[in-house]
């Protein structure tokens, strides 16, 4: 790009209804746009995928517990590396049938088993294109069923980081619902932990998420979406369904490639986002490629 002295010109806005995206650079330095990702949804999953990874800067790909296999987080792995988005494993109870969103009974051991096994089976996809797995995102009943207070999934998922770092010499953020006990457990434990918001998904007074079986629980209008996300990220604060503003801090905003339109609102989110020169940069970074090493 030819450099050149341009005459100042005015800061861009998006409009939203009557209302304008306020400046946000003195608040927030940096945002974390991330979505799930390989879950295979839709009539052309491959479009999909490649559509949000131009968006985001941190991917949850699927790992084979509700979705993903091999070739799946081959190919996402090797767009996210290109993209320099941040690779992370959405794990899951082992329900392929119900795509995770059912609580399933397994024994600890077995389920510390089958999260260690898709964070590795990723990984691997990950370290094939020179990048890899920086942090964990449960997804679905586990995601939730993490977030109560004392409960023996979130001692999981951060059991399976603390292996993996024993294991493998790295050491695994966790992303996971804004306030939660698994967040302050992770933190405890001595991992990076990182407070998530929703744009797409309605809230509760009591700060939880509206169940996808209730109405109005998914929200699919981009202005809307908008409109939450300017007062998230000036007040962090979201309205609830009730309409009551409830505290959220949050590192990272998550867009889920399931809700209709998700492509159209991720872009419409992350150009409010870029207008008011917040940077949207990932919360755990992938690792920088290492130079190659020529031989004689």
């Amino acid at each position: 790009m030819n450099r050149r002295e341009v005459a100042p010109q005015p800061e861009p806005r998006i409009p939203i209804g009557d209302q304008r995206l306020s400046t946000l650079a003195f608040a927030l330095v940096a945002i974390d746009l991330n979505s799930d990702i390989g879950e295979g949804i839709g009539d052309d999953p491959v479009a999909l995928d490649d559509a949000l990874l131009s968006v985001v800067s941190s991917a949850n790909i699927a790992a084979g517990g509700h979705a993903g296999d091999a070739d799946t987080m081959a190919r996402v792995c090797e767009q996210a590396a290109a993209r320099k988005v941040a690779i992370g494993a959405h794990v899951s109870y082992l329900d392929r049938e119900g795509f995770g969103r059912s609580p399933q009974v397994v024994d600890d051991d077995t389920l510390r088993a089958q999260i260690l096994d898709q964070i590795t089976a990723l990984d691997e996809a990950a370290q094939a294109v020179e990048s890899a797995v920086t942090y964990i995102k449960a997804h679905g009943a586990l995601y939730h069923q993490a977030c109560i207070p004392g409960s023996r999934e979130a001692e999981i998922i951060i059991d399976s980081a603390l292996q993996f770092k024993a294991e493998h010499g790295r050491s695994l953020a966790i992303l996971g619902f804004a306030g939660s006990d698994l967040i302050a457990r992770a933190r405890e434990a001595g991992l990076k932990g990182a407070n998530e918001a929703f744009a797409d998904r309605a809230y509760t007074t009591e700060g939880w998420l509206v169940a996808r079986s209730e109405t109005d629980s998914v929200i699919t209008d981009p202005s809307q979406a908008l409109v939450r996300l300017k007062r998230l990220l000036r007040d962090d604060e979201i309205i609830s369904i009730e309409g009551t503003p409830i505290e959220v801090k949050a590192q990272s905003i998550c867009i889920h490639g399931d809700t209709p339109g998700a492509v159209v609102m991720a872009r419409r989110l992350k150009a409010a986002i870029d207008a008011d020169r917040v940077r949207i940069a990932p919360f755990a970074p992938p690792p920088r490629p290492q130079p190659k090493v020529h031989t004689s």
